[in-house]
């Protein structure tokens, strides 16, 4: 019996990216079901009646709803297939964990007033705030990467999904603001981390066009 595999989703969504980024790395085939912006579809609402958003991974007529609790899934699910996303090692796993909580906590809300700024200064203002959360991410790479590539190592892990679904929103931000979020001076390891996960394959077919996120922000 062919497996059924189906995302429920906003193709702009970080979170919906996060998803679709592991399961391209796990070399998964699924049916993407594009939600409309504004409006919720009878299956969302059947598939999440708690959070009513997306994602949602439909496996096999089960759902499984937070972006990373299904990239979690995905691992686990597909353990054969690809690389291992979350680090085998406990100690790692829980300080990947912690980090990608950081990022949803504190990251995002700041990253949400860049959003919501009225004016091209109020903007500016509300990057360098964003921007100065992302600082402690330096130490943590140096820490997780071990000197490769990836917080994951070699290969993309559970962290740079957290925190590399930003990167589409971060380019149109500084396109916006004409401001750096990853300094080659400040922050090295991190713009040189960025420039290797959105080069990625599994990465470039599941997040649009950066002037789609330009045109979303206005």
């Amino acid at each position: 019996m062919a497996e059924e595999v189906k995302l429920i989703g906003l193709s702009m969504s970080m979170f919906v990216i996060r998803v679709k980024i592991s399961l391209n790395l796990k070399g998964v085939k699924y049916e993407n079901l594009e939600e409309t912006f504004g409006s919720k579809s009878e299956l969302l609402l059947k598939s999440n009646p708690i959070y009513k958003k997306v994602p949602v991974l439909i496996h096999n007529g089960k759902t499984i709803c937070e972006s990373m609790i299904i990239v979690q899934y995905v691992d686990d699910v597909w353990s054969d297939a690809g690389p291992s996303i979350v680090p085998s090692d406990p100690f790692d796993a829980a300080m990947a964990r912690f980090w990608s909580y950081y990022i949803d906590d504190k990251w995002f809300p700041a990253y949400g007033e860049v959003i919501k700024g009225q004016t091209r200064e109020a903007k500016i203002e509300a990057a360098k705030e964003a921007i100065a959360t992302l600082q402690p991410l330096e130490e943590v790479f140096q820490q997780q990467s071990k000197g490769k590539d990836f917080f994951g190592g070699d290969t993309i892990g559970y962290l740079d999904i957290a925190l590399g679904c930003y990167l589409g929103w971060i380019k149109a931000a500084e396109k916006l603001t004409g401001l750096e979020f990853f300094d080659k001076n400040e922050t090295p390891l991190l713009a040189a981390w960025a420039e290797c996960f959105y080069s990625n394959d599994a990465v470039k077919c599941a997040v649009p066009d950066v002037d789609e996120f330009v045109e979303f922000f206005h």
